[in-house]
């Protein structure tokens, strides 16, 4: 449903396109995935006989809302709505309309290409002033996850937005304003070493380009950790990224009745954001317990290190107390229910031995859990960085710049490990000065200057977080709320079951268990279903249990990697 926030109207003519016959209407710059889901259409592809899918991750990384776009299949999420579309749901095995030629793709060549325009890669594009910089993301507007900005088809008033919204836009604009070129609406699917060089293989609306470059940032962020339940794929449930990003960039709310799931803060600013837009936040459900004085050490330590974002919290908090949203601490959410949509969530408490207490239901229409994060380290992997598992994800081995044991590849933000939009504000800067110094052999007097403020700056995000994570932490064991029914990937329809009877049978290797059931051979390519099988597979380790990268990355049509190949 569409909702009115601060500072941000809707402006101009709208137009309409059309979905399974019907007409849907859609505003300049809107999604598809937004147009749709204002719509009350959930529901937009097929898995199985006939188990519908919706928008899950948001962010291009799950493949769920792939829909067929005049006969091409297309992300939801990542495609812009425009007049006269006709967009149909994905079934399981569609045979997409071929495409016209795809063109032989560009050569492009730079000293320095950054994938990712989120707070980490905008930060690091603006550091390097001076060089030939390239930036390329996915979507057709920068500001990543973090950075989140309206379309196109909306009037704002900035002194109404929130300083999130104006924060991202000055930086955006700022790199809009320099020599810097911005790629939108381009996807990195392949990347190698030659020589000293990176070249990295991308697709984009306009044909397949190949970027050449003497050094190479990634800053790619991170993908939410799944949080696999009964009904965890019905229509109407998602990550709380994905649901914020409806909310951000298209005033659109994924219900009128929504609970909130998950553990970390991300899910009280959705539910805060929610309760601004007008929408009935039926409960917010927090793993961790309810901060007490145990906990006074960790608030103490935020507010020592950023006084502002931990009185955000605290005021945030009492927002939702004030607004009657219960607040349940110390408890999980354990399944979701409905017929082709969800209509009902329970919740439990959790308990010191890892088991669960009786459980609470709620009606909703919409679900949004947001379980915590994993480094999106695909490209890294595939160029032979060096890896290490930490903090329950696998994440890149980098020095203070970001540099990582290649030299000539940098990774900022939370693509090589979890710290949040400050430290990555400050790492994709400190990356971006690195690279100046590698290109000139030396930096300005300014540049140090700025090298050290952003140190400084580095520091302070790792202390807040520090505490941060310490106030968030589960007090329990994480309990175990899937059954064997519940399907582990949800791309090619494994159960946990069927994964658990391979185990049993003597199969325990990654590999073997991908080849017997497709388990990460579907479309979001092991994203979800891959670190899950790593746990159960390895315990301690469970980088072994990882599947290897393989390019392409994300999906492609064939026409693309064939005009693609050298």
């Amino acid at each position: 449903m569409r909702v009115s926030l601060p500072g941000i109207a809707r402006s101009g003519p709208g137009f309409a396109f059309r979905f399974s016959g019907e007409t849907v209407p859609a505003w300049p710059g809107e999604t598809l995935a937004a147009a749709l889901t204002s719509a009350g259409h959930l529901a937009l592809s097929t898995n199985g006989p006939d188990e519908r899918r919706g928008v899950y991750c948001g962010m291009g990384a799950c493949g769920e809302c792939t829909v067929l776009v005049n006969g091409r299949s297309q992300r939801a999420c990542m495609v812009a709505a425009a007049p006269d579309l006709v967009v149909e749901p994905m079934p399981r095995r569609a045979v997409p309309t071929p495409a016209a030629p795809t063109p032989a793709a560009r050569h492009l060549a730079c000293d320095l290409l950054v994938v990712g325009a989120g707070p980490a890669g905008l930060a690091a594009a603006a550091a390097a002033a001076g060089l030939s910089v390239i930036i390329i993301d996915e979507r057709s507007k920068a500001g990543g996850q973090y950075f989140k900005q309206p379309g196109t088809g909306f009037a704002l008033t900035p002194a109404a937005l929130d300083g999130q919204y104006r924060e991202g836009a000055a930086l955006i604009g700022n790199v809009a304003a320099s020599p810097a070129q911005l790629l939108a609406g381009r996807t990195a699917w392949s990347a190698q070493r030659d020589g000293e060089r990176i070249v990295v293989e991308t697709s984009g609306a306009d044909g397949p380009a190949r970027i050449t470059a003497a050094r190479l940032i990634i800053a790619t962020g991170a993908t939410e950790k799944p949080w696999p339940m009964p009904g965890w794929t019905l229509p109407g449930v998602m990550t709380t990224g994905a649901a914020q990003t409806l909310l951000r960039s298209g005033a659109v709310s994924p219900g009128s009745k929504v609970l909130v799931a998950g553990n970390g803060p991300l899910n009280i600013q959705l539910a805060n954001e929610l309760l601004n837009a007008g929408i009935t936040v039926v409960a917010v459900v927090e793993q961790a317990p309810r901060p007490g004085l145990a906990r006074v050490a960790s608030a103490l330590a935020m507010a020592r290190h950023d006084a502002g974002l931990a009185v955000q919290g605290v005021r945030q908090l009492l927002r939702l107390g004030r607004a009657g949203v219960p607040l349940l601490f110390g408890h999980v959410v354990t399944r979701a229910e409905g017929e082709g949509r969800v209509a009902r969530a329970a919740v439990a408490p959790t308990r010191a031995d890892g088991t669960l207490g009786p459980e609470r239901s709620f009606d909703v229409d919409a679900l949004c859990i947001g379980a915590g994060f994993q480094p999106q380290a695909e490209l890294a992997r595939a160029l032979g960085c060096r890896l290490d598992w930490a903090g329950g994800a696998l994440a890149v081995v980098r020095d203070e710049e970001g540099r990582t044991s290649l030299g000539t590849v940098f990774v900022a933000g939370d693509g090589g490990g979890l710290g949040g939009a400050r430290a990555a504000l400050a790492q994709g800067a400190l990356a971006g000065l690195a690279v100046v110094a590698d290109v000139n052999g030396s930096l300005s007097a300014a540049q140090v200057a700025q090298q050290q403020m952003q140190r400084r700056a580095l520091a302070t995000a790792r202390g807040f977080q520090a505490g941060l994570w310490q106030l968030f932490a589960p007090a329990h064991p994480t309990p175990t709320v899937h059954t064997q029914e519940t399907l582990l990937c949800r791309c090619e329809g494994v159960r946990f079951g069927d994964v658990e009877a391979l185990l049993a049978a003597g199969t325990s290797d990654p590999g073997s268990i991908k080849r017997a059931t497709r388990l990460g051979m579907g479309r979001c390519q092991g994203r979800y279903c891959g670190p899950l099988l790593a746990a159960r597979l390895a315990g301690d380790h469970p980088e072994t249990g990882l599947f290897a990268p393989r390019p392409p990355f994300k999906p492609m049509t064939i026409a693309d990697l064939a005009a693609g190949a050298p």
